[in-house]
């Protein structure tokens, strides 16, 4: 199993991601990941750290999909990995239904079809297929400029059963957020599996991003579960997960937040014991686990963020040699 790391905040200016991406290079961290951005944009933010000298494989976990029409998502992806010169992942989601409203005016009619189209369309332009496409929510029509280039694969964010199984039919990599790995296991693995031999294919390899923190006599779990996570705790769709993977969700932040160090959704513990926690991760069939520690960042400083990434990496490639 890789282990990658998340950059822990959208970064004000692109400089502000150097400390991470010197990480990566200088570590065994296998890629960077970053999420949507809404104040600098990923994209961007990568191309300045190539241009700073630092490249390495990337991923996006995962862009929001009412952002981008899948022709311009496919031109940007490969234009990322033209401009690094190294592999990408472009993962994508659908995202909030108030967000699609906001963006387009209206909610996809269907949210697993929305995805389903999107990601096969972004994954036939980048193989160079010339798209005559019309579907239920978008029309593609061209191909992209042919140009070797290094690979990107197309990933879908994934928290539940259908999304699992739309992504076991088309997609590169399934990503999920906030999974406990016996769900991972138990739920998302399964219906990988079914969508992949229903469209007779292999499953998509999985990418756990996972939120972690070093335990130390000074600190408050759920203060960092909070800090990481209270955002995607008041979205239904993961209140949904969280349920169907065993976790008595209320609606109240403080609780909830409790309930996920409880049940390992946000990872606490020593440098071992956070080996072991995510070393489950792997035997629930991750393939790559990027680690997630957004709540140290916006707690204690991107400083405190670095280093701590830095000793769970050490820790974790000793252990797992």
């Amino acid at each position: 199993m890789k282990t990658s790391v998340m950059l822990p905040f959208v970064p004000k200016r692109p400089e502000q991601a150097l400390p991470f991406a010197g990480l990566v290079s200088w570590s065994s961290a296998a890629r960077l990941w970053q999420g949507q951005g809404l104040l600098t944009e990923g994209h961007h933010v990568y191309s300045y750290l190539a241009g700073a000298g630092f490249r390495f494989p990337v991923g996006f976990g995962v862009s929001l999909m009412p952002f981008r029409h899948p022709y311009d998502a496919a031109v940007q992806a490969r234009s990322l990995a033209l401009t690094t010169g190294q592999p990408v992942v472009a993962g994508f989601g659908p995202g909030a239904l108030q967000l699609q409203r906001s963006v387009l005016g209206r909610e996809y009619a269907s949210q697993l079809g929305a995805c389903r189209e999107y990601l096969g369309a972004v994954r036939r332009l980048l193989d160079g297929e010339v798209l005559d496409f019309s579907g239920d929510h978008f029309e593609v029509h061209g191909q992209l400029q042919p140009y070797p280039s290094p690979p990107v694969e197309v990933g879908l964010g994934v928290l539940r059963k259908g999304a699992a199984k739309v992504a076991g039919e088309v997609a590169d990599a399934a990503i999920t957020w906030l999974t406990p790995a016996p769900y991972l296991a138990g739920t998302l693995a399964p219906a990988l599996a079914e969508g992949a031999a229903r469209a007779e294919r292999p499953a998509p390899r999985v990418v756990a991003i996972v939120p972690v923190a070093l335990a130390a006599g000074d600190r408050d779990p759920v203060r960092l579960a909070l800090a990481s996570n209270k955002p995607h705790l008041s979205l239904p769709h993961y209140q949904s997960m969280l349920r169907a993977g065993g976790l008595e969700i209320t609606g109240d932040p403080a609780l909830d937040a409790r309930e996920l160090v409880a049940h390992d959704g946000f990872l606490y513990g020593g440098e071992e014991e956070l080996t072991e926690k995510l070393l489950a991760y792997r035997d629930a069939g991750a393939d790559e686990v990027v680690l997630n520690v957004t709540g140290v960042s916006a707690v204690y400083g991107p400083e405190v963020a670095v280093r701590e990434l830095a000793a769970i990496l050490r820790h974790f490639e000793k252990a797992s040699a």
